[in-house]
């Protein structure tokens, strides 16, 4: 299987990446074999900018490029195409292990100055063993300013060997200075049925029930990736769908609110639970502890810093949840605008059809126009770190 193969419905970022893989392949060959060639002029360049929206494979894109600058293929050298995906440099890149591929990505709410100044020093190192030194920054829109502009400098004088792979949104996520510095690679949502065709042939979806999580996530591989495989997940949008019909007085306004924050609490919670005693019983071996006993003199500073880290991606999970509930949210109403104006086309999913058309039926476009401005309005809120509780209750509020 090739490293593109996860790449959905994304050919043309596909055909631009390849290009730029087969010149740095013959870059690194001619540098090998003692030759100056230059960059100037080829498909190839040593930073990178991958925007797109939620779902479009921003991530995988910049992972599967950084596997087919690694390849080691003897296929290459016939005028095969980097990227094989079974040799070790790629098979190493796409399960994480390369020892020159750094894939960077937070579960926190920013990168701060400390953490990026450690990626520019090794920026500066030349390869240990593959073609290139790549860095992946999965979430550089999450960058502060000051971790934006020590990046800059390195974007700006990069070492020979060394590529950058920086994926955001949007192009206005990151620093107006990094982003002309950078190659854009656009990418597209997947078409729905490109998803649909992805989940039943590599995850095993009965087709069913792939179509209709790819439909409900409009394209968002991930999100239908786990709305198949997770009944958990599928009952939680459910709930979500069902709110819409529970806001008729203030009493339902604010069960509703509060059952909703509930919900990413939970989700929170849940993804506590899977990694947060893992890598507390990681460190706890890293620092030298035996099991059951305590930690040695002047280590515990490093176990509180992991807590604290925890904490705050608990923080960021919740929020995460809940923009995720307020997306289904907006689809719903979105459905019952189309409805309105004479619209069958459908976001939300065909089991909340009965709920659009009884709410088309009672409001007016007017009104309906209202409500996704508020379910707007409290997703900025958030950004604001307002307290969820209370973004979430004056959304309810204005949808009744």
């Amino acid at each position: 299987m090739a490293v593109w193969d996860d790449l959905v419905g994304q050919e043309r970022v596909v055909e631009q990446l390849a290009a730029a893989a087969r010149d740095a392949d013959a870059y690194v060959t001619a540098v090998d074999g003692g030759e100056e060639p230059a960059l100037t002029g080829s498909s190839m360049t040593h930073a990178w900018l991958f925007t797109g929206p939620p779902g479009s494979g921003r991530t995988t894109a910049a992972r599967a490029f950084a596997a087919a600058l690694q390849c080691l293929s003897p296929d290459r050298a016939l005028g095969g195409q980097p990227g094989c995906g079974f040799c070790d440099g790629c098979h190493t890149t796409m399960v994480g292990t390369h020892a020159d591929v750094e894939t960077v990505r937070t579960d926190l709410l920013s990168i701060g100055v400390k953490e990026t100044r450690e990626l520019v020093r090794r920026a500066q190192l030349l390869p240990a063993g593959g073609r290139w030194q790549v860095i992946v920054m999965a979430d550089a829109d999450r960058l502060t300013e000051g971790a934006g502009n020590v990046l800059l400098k390195a974007v700006e004088e990069p070492a020979p060997r060394t590529v950058w792979l920086l994926c955001a949104p949007s192009t206005e996520d990151v620093l107006p200075t990094i982003r002309s510095r950078c190659r854009h690679i656009a990418l597209r949502t997947p078409p729905v049925a490109a998803v649909a065709d992805a989940l039943i042939r590599r995850d095993g979806v009965e087709p069913g029930i792939a179509h209709a999580a790819a439909q409900a996530t409009q394209g968002h591989i991930d999100r239908a990736r786990r709305l198949a495989t997770d009944e958990r997940a599928r009952a939680r949008r459910a709930a979500v769908l069902r709110l819409p019909e529970r806001v008729t007085d203030i009493g339902g306004c604010l069960r509703a609110a509060q059952e909703l924050v509930d919900a990413a609490a939970e989700d929170a919670k849940q993804l506590a639970e899977e990694l947060d005693g893992k890598e507390q019983e990681e460190l706890r071996a890293a620092l030298g502890a035996a099991e059951g006993k305590r930690l040695p003199r002047g280590t515990a500073g490093a176990m509180k810093e992991l807590e604290d880290r925890q904490k705050r991606r608990a923080t960021r999970t919740q929020r995460d949840a809940l923009d995720l509930a307020l997306t289904d949210l907006a689809a719903f109403y979105r459905d019952v605008l189309a409805r309105q104006f004479g619209s069958s086309t459908a976001l939300a999913g065909g089991e909340s059809q009965a709920a659009v058309e009884r709410i088309a039926a009672s409001s007016t476009p007017e009104r309906t126009l209202r409500r996704i401005e508020a379910i707007l309005e409290c997703r900025q809120a958030l950004d604001r770190n307002v307290a969820p509780l209370l973004a979430v209750e004056a959304m309810t509020m204005a949808l009744r």
